[in-house]
């Protein structure tokens, strides 16, 4: 937008004063562009390809903002034209059973090199042209490289085989958390190769801001990856980069005389960061960032958790809503619908989000780019309400004891279900982020589903919405379906209630709940 464009700065208390007032600008929809196109979309090195495979059609929509990564799985590893990092311009195509789509064949990253430019480039471009701002993302220690996929060695980068002392682990002996090939940070090479990172760009790229993307992948020291958590030495140490990154920040924007924005995307529980090693509220008491986005393969609280500390700071929220990886078939149908997606918008709005931040979706004609940027759009649109729309099982992987100490919301799932005691009433909250009414002409139309596993035909369950027994169940397989008057639905929080029969047979599981709102027009 024009208006909030950046303006001429001549001295540090402008640049500050600046900085502040772009931080806060308007970001319907930050769109995180993960950097793949060049390595396997394209076939031919031109900058119109590599826009129109998910950049061009975003002209016109909610997204304000753009977060390129280029590339960086590995650690180092760029499709941007970096002296300090390793280019990625490799092209193998191994004979491996999972490498279905030609490996690495397609990367045109050496050619857009020999052209004189390179994918990050063609992107600051295509945002400066289109008034969109544009941040680089930088994954801060990516581990794609440990999984033990048809890419993995082909992803490790020089600078691990150099410096094997610099993991946390090995491939011989993995750690007992997260990827066993990232890097220690507790390292002063680590962190000086990540600071000169984010100089080379700044320097040479004319970005709007960086990103600091510690979601991908969450294990920056050697103690939390075997299951001790991080304490005030590596605290200390990833504060101190931090601020070092800012003050480069600083002194490259007094030189080209407009701010450089710093955001962050981390875990949304300071408890979570602090035992990863991360001082969040500290960095954010030394007003070292301007954009805090929260979440990615977990969510840990309630979305006003992180919102209300992001305004004790005066730093603006970003709830991260990125695709659920979880297995049970059904829930990751319901949870990959745009009418989820809907739905986990509207309550990241009504949580008092300063936009939405979208992770891992990248077809750019999708109506989700003209949609949730926007409540007032979203208010007469069909969605479904759950109770969570990402996995838990992850947390443990990450993090000893992840799920037990740090999750602070409703878990209910397929996942996670809850063996229903007969006689016993079970509560489960709900959010719902709307007012269930009638709204420009449309009527909602509102069922809840109940999902129970194990229940013999014939068992009466009995649900309450807030209190008020639901009657007409339509029972199809483990679904029973109600009919809802939309005045029983509020604003907030939904309290579920179920009970089974004292006589039930032992062994039902409740396994989900879904509320569906629909407008007719």
């Amino acid at each position: 937008m024009a208006e909030e464009r950046a303006r001429k700065v001549t001295n540090l208390q402008e640049l500050r004063q600046e900085r502040s007032r772009l931080a806060h600008r308007t970001r319907r929809i930050i769109f995180n562009n993960d950097g793949n196109e060049p390595v396997y979309y394209l076939k031919e090195a031109t900058a119109k390809e590599l826009l129109d495979c998910r950049t061009t059609a975003l002209k016109g929509t909610h997204v304000d903002s753009i977060f390129y990564c280029t590339w960086s799985s590995g650690f180092g590893y760029f499709t941007h034209r970096t002296k300090v990092g390793q280019i990625f311009d490799r092209t193998d195509n191994p004979e491996h059973p999972d490498n279905k789509g030609g490996g690495l064949s397609r990367n045109k990253t050496a050619e857009f090199i020999r052209q004189g430019t390179d994918p990050l480039e063609i992107m600051v471009d295509f945002c400066k042209e289109n008034g969109i701002e544009v941040f680089w993302s930088l994954r801060m220690n990516d581990t794609h490289d440990a999984w033990g996929s048809w890419y993995g060695d082909l992803l490790f980068p020089q600078v691990k085989k150099d410096h094997p002392e610099w993991l946390v682990a090995s491939k011989e002996k993995r750690s007992k958390h997260g990827g066993w090939s990232a890097m220690d940070f507790g390292h002063a090479e680590v962190r000086d190769l990540t600071f000169r990172f984010f100089e080379e760009v700044c320097e040479n790229y004319d970005v709007d801001g960086i990103e600091m993307d510690f979601c991908r992948h969450p294990v920056y020291f050697k103690n939390p990856a075997w299951g001790i958590d991080a304490g005030p030495t590596e605290w200390e140490q990833m504060t101190e980069m931090v601020r070092r990154v800012r003050e480069m920040t600083e002194r490259v924007g007094l030189k080209r005389g407009r701010p450089i924005l710093v955001a962050a995307r981390v875990p949304d529980s300071v408890e979570y960061c602090k035992a990863m090693g991360l001082d969040l509220e500290r960095w954010l008491q030394e007003g070292l960032i301007d954009l805090l986005a929260v979440s990615d393969y977990f969510r840990l609280n309630p979305w006003k958790v992180s919102v209300d500390l992001g305004r004790k700071y005066g730093v603006p929220v970003y709830p991260c809503l990125s695709e659920t990886r979880m297995r049970d078939d059904e829930a990751r149908k319901t949870r990959s619908s745009i009418e989820c997606y809907r739905s986990r918008a509207m309550n990241a709005w009504a949580a008092g989000a300063s936009g939405i931040y979208l992770f891992n979706s990248f077809n750019p004609r999708s109506p989700l780019w003209s949609e949730l940027g926007d409540p007032k759009v979203l208010e007469t649109l069909d969605k479904v309400y759950v109770i969570g729309a990402r996995g838990v099982a992850v947390l443990n992987f990450w993090m000893a004891d992840g799920e037990k100490r740090f999750m602070k919301r409703p878990t209910l799932s397929p996942e996670r279900p809850v063996a229903l005691k007969p006689g016993e009433a079970f509560r489960v909250p709900l959010e719902v982020g709307e007012e269930v009414r009638e709204k420009a002409g449309a009527t909602p139309r509102v069922t809840l589903q109940v999902r129970v596993a194990d229940l013999p035909e014939g068992a009466l369950l009995q649900v309450t919405l807030n209190d008020k027994p639901l009657s007409g169940a339509v029972r199809e397989g483990d679904w029973f379906t109600y009919t809802v008057a939309p005045a029983a639905v509020r604003k907030g929080t939904n309290e579920i209630e179920t009970v089974l029969q004292p006589d039930t047979p032992d062994g039902a599981k409740l396994l989900d709940v879904l509320l569906w709102v629909r407008y007719n027009r």
